[in-house]
Protein backbone atom coordinates (compact mmCIF):
# COMPACT_ATOMS: atom_id res chain seq x y z
CA UNK A 1 0.00 0.00 0.00
CA UNK A 2 2.62 1.99 0.90
CA UNK A 3 4.30 1.47 -2.44
CA UNK A 4 1.80 2.50 -4.50
CA UNK A 5 0.35 5.12 -2.58
CA UNK A 6 3.59 7.23 -2.66
CA UNK A 7 4.18 9.46 -5.64
CA UNK A 8 5.97 9.36 -8.87
CA UNK A 9 4.35 6.31 -9.85
CA UNK A 10 4.81 4.91 -13.54
CA UNK A 11 1.83 6.74 -14.72
CA UNK A 12 2.99 10.11 -13.36
CA UNK A 13 6.49 9.34 -15.04
CA UNK A 14 4.98 8.58 -18.40
CA UNK A 15 3.07 11.94 -18.07
CA UNK A 16 6.12 13.94 -17.38
CA UNK A 17 7.51 12.68 -20.43
CA UNK A 18 4.85 13.07 -22.84
CA UNK A 19 3.70 16.44 -21.08
CA UNK A 20 7.61 17.63 -21.25
CA UNK A 21 8.15 16.16 -25.14
CA UNK A 22 10.51 13.44 -23.59
CA UNK A 23 12.83 12.06 -26.65
CA UNK A 24 12.89 8.39 -24.09
CA UNK A 25 9.61 7.50 -25.38
CA UNK A 26 8.99 5.47 -28.38
CA UNK A 27 6.55 5.76 -30.97
CA UNK A 28 5.25 2.35 -30.04
CA UNK A 29 5.15 2.26 -26.71
CA UNK A 30 2.79 5.83 -26.63
CA UNK A 31 0.72 3.80 -29.70
CA UNK A 32 0.38 0.77 -26.96
CA UNK A 33 -0.51 2.81 -24.57
CA UNK A 34 -2.80 5.37 -26.04
CA UNK A 35 -3.05 5.01 -30.15
CA UNK A 36 -4.87 8.37 -30.63
CA UNK A 37 -5.24 10.09 -26.90
CA UNK A 38 -2.09 12.33 -27.26
CA UNK A 39 -4.48 15.63 -26.90
CA UNK A 40 -3.99 18.20 -24.16
CA UNK A 41 -6.50 19.49 -22.42
CA UNK A 42 -5.58 22.25 -20.12
CA UNK A 43 -8.69 22.10 -18.48
CA UNK A 44 -8.10 18.10 -17.23
CA UNK A 45 -9.65 17.63 -13.41
CA UNK A 46 -6.97 14.98 -13.66
CA UNK A 47 -4.32 17.57 -12.32
CA UNK A 48 -5.35 16.85 -9.00
CA UNK A 49 -4.74 13.16 -9.07
CA UNK A 50 -1.32 13.18 -10.71
CA UNK A 51 1.76 15.11 -11.21
CA UNK A 52 2.35 16.12 -14.11
CA UNK A 53 -1.06 15.61 -15.88
CA UNK A 54 -1.55 18.72 -16.22
CA UNK A 55 -2.62 19.32 -20.16
CA UNK A 56 -3.48 16.03 -20.69
CA UNK A 57 -6.50 14.92 -22.00
CA UNK A 58 -8.73 12.80 -19.22
CA UNK A 59 -9.23 10.08 -21.54
CA UNK A 60 -5.59 9.59 -22.49
CA UNK A 61 -4.97 9.06 -18.26
CA UNK A 62 -7.75 6.87 -18.28
CA UNK A 63 -6.75 4.86 -20.99
CA UNK A 64 -3.00 5.03 -18.70
CA UNK A 65 -4.42 3.30 -15.91
CA UNK A 66 -6.38 0.83 -17.06
CA UNK A 67 -3.45 -0.30 -19.00
CA UNK A 68 -1.06 -0.37 -15.65
CA UNK A 69 -4.27 -1.74 -13.54
CA UNK A 70 -4.80 1.13 -11.63
CA UNK A 71 -8.63 1.63 -13.02
CA UNK A 72 -9.64 -0.76 -10.33
CA UNK A 73 -9.60 0.11 -6.71
CA UNK A 74 -6.54 -0.66 -4.08
CA UNK A 75 -7.90 -3.69 -2.61
CA UNK A 76 -9.25 -5.31 -5.73
CA UNK A 77 -6.09 -5.15 -7.05
CA UNK A 78 -4.59 -6.71 -3.69
CA UNK A 79 -6.78 -9.70 -3.96
CA UNK A 80 -5.92 -10.11 -7.93
CA UNK A 81 -2.21 -9.73 -7.47
CA UNK A 82 -2.45 -12.71 -4.28
CA UNK A 83 -4.74 -14.84 -6.85
CA UNK A 84 -2.28 -15.10 -9.58
CA UNK A 85 1.08 -14.95 -7.00
CA UNK A 86 -0.58 -18.33 -5.57
CA UNK A 87 -0.70 -19.45 -9.50
CA UNK A 88 3.20 -18.36 -9.89
CA UNK A 89 1.77 -15.52 -12.31
CA UNK A 90 3.66 -12.64 -11.89
CA UNK A 91 2.97 -10.61 -15.04
CA UNK A 92 5.38 -8.39 -16.71
CA UNK A 93 7.67 -5.65 -15.55
CA UNK A 94 6.41 -2.01 -16.50
CA UNK A 95 9.50 -0.72 -18.03
CA UNK A 96 11.70 -4.15 -19.46
CA UNK A 97 9.26 -5.61 -21.66
CA UNK A 98 9.41 -9.26 -20.15
CA UNK A 99 7.87 -11.43 -18.02
CA UNK A 100 9.13 -10.94 -14.18
CA UNK A 101 9.86 -14.60 -13.64
CA UNK A 102 12.30 -14.26 -16.91
CA UNK A 103 14.00 -11.51 -15.70
CA UNK A 104 14.49 -12.80 -12.09
CA UNK A 105 15.66 -16.32 -14.05
CA UNK A 106 18.39 -14.13 -15.91
CA UNK A 107 19.64 -12.08 -13.60
CA UNK A 108 19.66 -14.85 -10.42
CA UNK A 109 22.80 -16.90 -11.37
CA UNK A 110 25.04 -13.42 -10.63
CA UNK A 111 23.03 -12.87 -6.72
CA UNK A 112 23.78 -16.92 -6.23
CA UNK A 113 27.68 -17.04 -7.14
CA UNK A 114 27.88 -13.59 -4.48
CA UNK A 115 25.88 -15.05 -2.33
CA UNK A 116 27.26 -19.15 -2.20
CA UNK A 117 31.10 -18.14 -1.96
CA UNK A 118 30.15 -15.41 0.75
CA UNK A 119 28.75 -17.41 2.87
CA UNK A 120 30.63 -20.36 2.39
CA UNK A 121 33.68 -18.37 2.83
CA UNK A 122 32.40 -17.01 6.17
CA UNK A 123 31.34 -20.32 7.32
CA UNK A 124 34.43 -21.88 6.84
CA UNK A 125 36.23 -19.40 8.57
CA UNK A 126 33.77 -17.97 10.97
CA UNK A 127 33.40 -21.87 12.85
CA UNK A 128 36.61 -22.51 13.38
CA UNK A 129 37.65 -19.27 14.58
CA UNK A 130 34.76 -19.12 17.15
CA UNK A 131 35.54 -22.77 18.21
CA UNK A 132 39.11 -21.78 18.28
CA UNK A 133 38.22 -18.76 20.46
CA UNK A 134 36.08 -20.56 22.62
CA UNK A 135 39.08 -22.67 24.20
CA UNK A 136 41.18 -19.87 24.76
CA UNK A 137 38.37 -17.72 25.84
CA UNK A 138 40.61 -14.39 27.49
CA UNK A 139 44.05 -14.99 25.71
CA UNK A 140 46.00 -12.66 23.89
CA UNK A 141 44.60 -14.21 20.40
CA UNK A 142 41.20 -13.74 21.88
CA UNK A 143 41.79 -10.37 22.63
CA UNK A 144 43.25 -9.28 19.27
CA UNK A 145 41.01 -11.68 17.07
CA UNK A 146 37.93 -9.58 18.72
CA UNK A 147 39.65 -6.29 17.90
CA UNK A 148 40.62 -7.09 14.69
CA UNK A 149 36.85 -8.76 13.70
CA UNK A 150 34.95 -5.60 15.51
CA UNK A 151 36.99 -3.23 13.34
CA UNK A 152 36.44 -4.75 10.29
CA UNK A 153 32.44 -5.09 11.19
CA UNK A 154 32.64 -1.32 11.93
CA UNK A 155 33.52 -1.21 7.86
CA UNK A 156 30.06 -0.76 5.89
CA UNK A 157 30.44 -3.39 2.82
CA UNK A 158 29.59 -0.68 0.05
CA UNK A 159 32.86 1.90 1.20
CA UNK A 160 34.86 -1.54 1.71
CA UNK A 161 34.13 -2.19 -2.47
CA UNK A 162 35.08 1.47 -3.35
CA UNK A 163 38.22 1.02 -1.56
CA UNK A 164 39.20 -1.78 -2.98
CA UNK A 165 38.07 -0.12 -6.72
CA UNK A 166 40.29 2.57 -5.88
CA UNK A 167 43.72 0.03 -4.66
CA UNK A 168 43.15 -2.89 -6.91
CA UNK A 169 40.55 -1.85 -9.81
CA UNK A 170 42.31 0.79 -11.65
CA UNK A 171 42.24 3.25 -9.23
CA UNK A 172 45.21 5.59 -7.86
CA UNK A 173 46.84 2.81 -7.42
CA UNK A 174 46.90 -0.58 -8.80
CA UNK A 175 44.97 -2.48 -12.13
CA UNK A 176 44.73 -5.93 -10.92
CA UNK A 177 41.41 -7.01 -10.53
CA UNK A 178 38.62 -5.85 -13.50
CA UNK A 179 36.39 -3.05 -12.11
CA UNK A 180 32.78 -4.76 -13.49
CA UNK A 181 30.95 -7.56 -14.65
CA UNK A 182 31.21 -11.12 -13.67
CA UNK A 183 33.03 -12.19 -16.75
CA UNK A 184 35.58 -10.74 -19.19
CA UNK A 185 34.17 -10.29 -23.02
CA UNK A 186 35.76 -12.77 -24.23
CA UNK A 187 35.01 -15.44 -22.03
CA UNK A 188 33.48 -17.78 -24.86
CA UNK A 189 37.13 -18.20 -26.29
CA UNK A 190 38.59 -19.16 -23.31
CA UNK A 191 39.25 -23.09 -22.15
CA UNK A 192 38.01 -24.56 -19.53
CA UNK A 193 40.09 -23.79 -16.92
CA UNK A 194 40.61 -20.17 -18.27
CA UNK A 195 36.63 -19.74 -17.69
CA UNK A 196 37.03 -20.77 -14.26
CA UNK A 197 40.29 -18.40 -13.57
CA UNK A 198 38.26 -15.53 -15.65
CA UNK A 199 35.26 -16.29 -13.02
CA UNK A 200 37.32 -16.15 -9.77
CA UNK A 201 39.43 -13.10 -11.03
CA UNK A 202 36.17 -10.80 -11.62
CA UNK A 203 34.48 -11.96 -7.90
CA UNK A 204 37.46 -12.29 -5.95
CA UNK A 205 36.74 -8.16 -5.44
CA UNK A 206 32.98 -8.09 -4.82
CA UNK A 207 32.91 -11.41 -2.97
CA UNK A 208 35.70 -9.55 -0.46
CA UNK A 209 33.39 -6.85 -0.28
CA UNK A 210 30.71 -8.81 1.26
CA UNK A 211 32.55 -11.16 3.61
CA UNK A 212 34.52 -8.41 5.37
CA UNK A 213 32.31 -7.48 7.47
CA UNK A 214 30.17 -11.00 7.97
CA UNK A 215 32.42 -12.64 10.79
CA UNK A 216 31.87 -10.62 13.65
CA UNK A 217 28.05 -11.75 14.10
CA UNK A 218 29.26 -15.40 13.66
CA UNK A 219 32.23 -15.65 15.02
CA UNK A 220 31.07 -14.65 18.48
CA UNK A 221 28.09 -16.15 18.13
CA UNK A 222 30.08 -19.82 17.11
CA UNK A 223 32.12 -18.49 20.39
CA UNK A 224 29.28 -18.05 22.91
CA UNK A 225 27.76 -21.13 21.90
CA UNK A 226 30.51 -22.97 22.58
CA UNK A 227 31.46 -21.39 25.77
CA UNK A 228 27.78 -22.37 26.94
CA UNK A 229 28.41 -25.73 26.43
CA UNK A 230 31.67 -26.24 27.55
CA UNK A 231 30.73 -25.00 31.11
CA UNK A 232 27.77 -27.50 31.02
CA UNK A 233 27.74 -30.40 33.67
CA UNK A 234 27.78 -33.19 31.12
CA UNK A 235 31.52 -31.84 29.66
CA UNK A 236 33.16 -32.54 33.06
CA UNK A 237 31.64 -36.17 32.98
CA UNK A 238 32.58 -36.49 29.38
CA UNK A 239 36.31 -35.80 30.92
CA UNK A 240 35.95 -37.53 34.19
CA UNK A 241 35.13 -40.33 31.75
CA UNK A 242 38.57 -40.06 30.23
CA UNK A 243 37.78 -38.80 27.18
CA UNK A 244 40.43 -37.06 25.07
CA UNK A 245 40.00 -32.73 24.50
CA UNK A 246 39.05 -33.32 20.69
CA UNK A 247 36.80 -35.92 21.26
CA UNK A 248 34.92 -34.04 24.00
CA UNK A 249 35.19 -30.75 21.98
CA UNK A 250 34.08 -31.82 18.38
CA UNK A 251 31.82 -35.29 19.49
CA UNK A 252 29.84 -33.77 22.42
CA UNK A 253 29.93 -29.93 22.46
CA UNK A 254 30.03 -29.20 18.57
CA UNK A 255 26.84 -31.17 18.22
CA UNK A 256 25.13 -29.10 20.62
CA UNK A 257 26.51 -26.20 20.13
CA UNK A 258 26.01 -26.34 16.47
CA UNK A 259 21.99 -26.41 16.86
CA UNK A 260 21.96 -22.63 17.53
CA UNK A 261 24.30 -21.90 15.09
CA UNK A 262 21.75 -23.73 12.01
CA UNK A 263 18.98 -21.91 13.48
CA UNK A 264 20.25 -18.28 12.43
CA UNK A 265 21.76 -20.10 8.71
CA UNK A 266 18.34 -19.31 7.30
CA UNK A 267 18.18 -15.61 8.04
CA UNK A 268 21.99 -15.35 6.94
CA UNK A 269 21.76 -17.28 3.87
CA UNK A 270 18.70 -14.76 2.42
CA UNK A 271 20.20 -11.72 3.76
CA UNK A 272 23.68 -12.29 2.34
CA UNK A 273 21.71 -13.69 -1.02
CA UNK A 274 18.77 -10.93 -1.51
CA UNK A 275 20.15 -8.13 0.77
CA UNK A 276 23.81 -7.69 1.07
CA UNK A 277 24.69 -8.15 -2.59
CA UNK A 278 22.07 -5.19 -3.73
CA UNK A 279 25.03 -2.29 -3.31
CA UNK A 280 27.76 -4.56 -4.32
CA UNK A 281 25.48 -5.81 -7.58
CA UNK A 282 25.40 -1.70 -8.01
CA UNK A 283 28.97 -0.94 -7.57
CA UNK A 284 30.92 -3.65 -9.27
CA UNK A 285 27.84 -3.63 -12.27
CA UNK A 286 26.81 -6.88 -11.67
CA UNK A 287 23.57 -7.76 -13.18
CA UNK A 288 22.36 -9.20 -10.89
CA UNK A 289 18.94 -9.35 -8.40
CA UNK A 290 20.06 -7.12 -5.84
CA UNK A 291 20.39 -4.96 -8.67
CA UNK A 292 17.15 -5.75 -10.20
CA UNK A 293 15.28 -4.88 -7.06
CA UNK A 294 16.93 -1.53 -7.11
CA UNK A 295 16.41 -0.04 -9.86
CA UNK A 296 12.86 -1.43 -9.66
CA UNK A 297 12.43 0.80 -6.51
CA UNK A 298 13.71 3.55 -8.49
CA UNK A 299 11.73 3.23 -11.59
CA UNK A 300 8.61 2.44 -9.68
CA UNK A 301 8.61 -1.00 -11.36
CA UNK A 302 5.46 -2.33 -8.88
CA UNK A 303 5.18 -5.84 -10.36
CA UNK A 304 8.59 -6.31 -10.40
CA UNK A 305 9.44 -5.09 -6.63
CA UNK A 306 6.03 -7.08 -5.14
CA UNK A 307 7.31 -10.10 -7.11
CA UNK A 308 10.65 -9.84 -5.68
CA UNK A 309 9.05 -9.54 -1.70
CA UNK A 310 6.80 -12.36 -2.64
CA UNK A 311 9.99 -14.80 -4.10
CA UNK A 312 12.45 -13.58 -1.09
CA UNK A 313 9.47 -14.28 1.51
CA UNK A 314 9.11 -17.78 0.04
CA UNK A 315 12.36 -19.07 0.18
CA UNK A 316 12.96 -17.51 3.41
CA UNK A 317 9.98 -20.20 4.34
CA UNK A 318 11.24 -22.92 2.46
CA UNK A 319 15.14 -22.36 4.01
CA UNK A 320 13.49 -22.43 7.12
CA UNK A 321 11.50 -26.03 6.91
CA UNK A 322 14.92 -27.45 5.52
CA UNK A 323 16.49 -26.05 9.08
CA UNK A 324 14.13 -27.62 10.93
CA UNK A 325 15.06 -30.95 9.13
CA UNK A 326 18.64 -30.50 9.65
CA UNK A 327 17.91 -29.81 13.77
CA UNK A 328 17.01 -33.64 13.18
CA UNK A 329 19.81 -34.55 10.91
CA UNK A 330 22.78 -32.66 13.49
CA UNK A 331 20.93 -34.38 16.58
CA UNK A 332 18.77 -37.29 16.35
CA UNK A 333 17.34 -37.00 20.07
CA UNK A 334 14.68 -33.99 18.85
CA UNK A 335 11.50 -35.63 18.19
CA UNK A 336 9.19 -32.76 16.57
CA UNK A 337 6.29 -35.11 16.85
CA UNK A 338 6.64 -34.91 20.86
Amino acid sequence: MIIQTSPGGPIEKLLSQINHNSQNISESAIANVAPSNLSLNAESPSLLKYQGASGVDEEMIAQLEKTYGFDKPLWQRFYIMLTKYLKFDFGESFYQDKKIIDLMAEKLPVSLSLGIWSALLVYLISIPLGIRKAVRDGSKFDITTSAIIIFLHAIPSFLFAILLIILFAGGNFFNIFPMRGIVSNNFSDLSFFGKILDYLWHMFLPVLSMIIGGFASLTFFVKNSFIEEINKQYVLSAYAKGLSHKKVLYKHIFRNAMLIIIAGLPAALISILFTSSMLIEVIFSLDGIGRLGYEAALSRDYPLIFASLYIFTLLGLVTNIITDLTYKMVDPRINFDK
